[in-house]
């Protein structure tokens, strides 16, 4: 029989989990069983997990975002994988988001900012300001995902209904000259027999080569050739940010530099 987080990490993948989910969820399904001395959570129920929700609170002084994560991993590994209800969970009051009102620069703010990035950082950010991507749907976009002859993004959710948003037109040229690089990079990973990404749920069963195609790489993929794994042999880039290098370092970083540079005193980017 599989061990428990293997079991756990079967039921992620065939839920369409994403990677970096799946990682957090499993660390936190482990550091569980670890804070109870290993004990099966079969043999645990509502007190131990409100015992480790509060030994997170006053002990590491976890955020209360971090706390839900921690939560929602546990519930994940007794509803999904145990098929155990539990009693009803209460968080430690630590838990409650603080409220803050959140940053919004003015149009030419937000261009003072734009216009201190430069590269594939710069073009990333106007795509976010200009179309209203989220960064994870910015940094897993496809090249099929773009059509130029009507202006739209397809933004990919996981496990939700695809959006569409607009394109900017000022953005274009420069995404132009972004996938000639990516075309060009591609076509030396698959001379050194990678260039193959990640599919969404069963495609990669239902069109064996699609992996490899140009129009499934990333716009923005990693800078280098990695492991997914997910996948049983080398492949080769995965997405900015999906658990691999990033194109550009961080972009939340790339902003706030820039913002700070701009002499904002709000937290922009955070």
């Amino acid at each position: 029989a599989k061990k428990l987080l293997d079991q756990a990490r079967d039921i992620l993948r065939t839920k369409h989990y994403s990677y970096r989910t799946e990682q957090s969820y499993l660390d936190w399904m482990r550091r569980f069983i670890l804070y109870h001395n290993k004990r099966h959570p079969l043999e645990m129920g509502t007190p131990e997990i409100q015992a480790f929700l509060t030994h997170l609170a006053v002990e590491k002084n976890v955020s209360a975002s971090t706390q839900n994560q921690a939560l929602s991993a546990i519930l994940f590994l007794y509803r999904a994988v145990l098929q155990k209800e539990l009693d009803p969970i209460l968080l430690p009051s630590t838990a409650k988001r603080p409220e803050r009102l959140p940053t919004v620069l003015t149009r030419s703010e937000a261009l003072a900012v734009i216009n201190q990035m430069t590269g594939i950082t710069k073009l990333m950010t106007q795509l976010l300001y200009g179309s209203g991507l989220r960064l994870m749907e910015c940094l897993r976009l496809r090249l099929k995902d773009l059509d130029f002859d009507y202006r739209t993004i397809t933004a990919a959710r996981q496990g939700e209904k695809d959006r569409i948003v607009p394109l900017p037109e000022t953005v274009i040229p420069d995404l132009r000259r972004q996938i000639e690089r990516v075309r060009l990079l591609h076509e030396e990973d698959l001379a050194a027999g990678y260039g193959e990404v990640d599919l969404p749920h069963a495609l990669a069963a239902k069109y064996p080569n699609a992996s490899r195609e140009l129009a499934w790489q990333y716009i923005f993929p990693a800078s280098q050739l990695s492991r997914d794994p997910r996948l049983p042999s080398p492949s080769g880039r995965g997405a900015g940010g999906e658990g691999f290098p990033s194109p550009a370092g961080s972009p939340q970083g790339v902003l706030r530099e820039a913002a700070g540079g701009e002499g904002f005193p709000s937290p922009a980017g955070s």
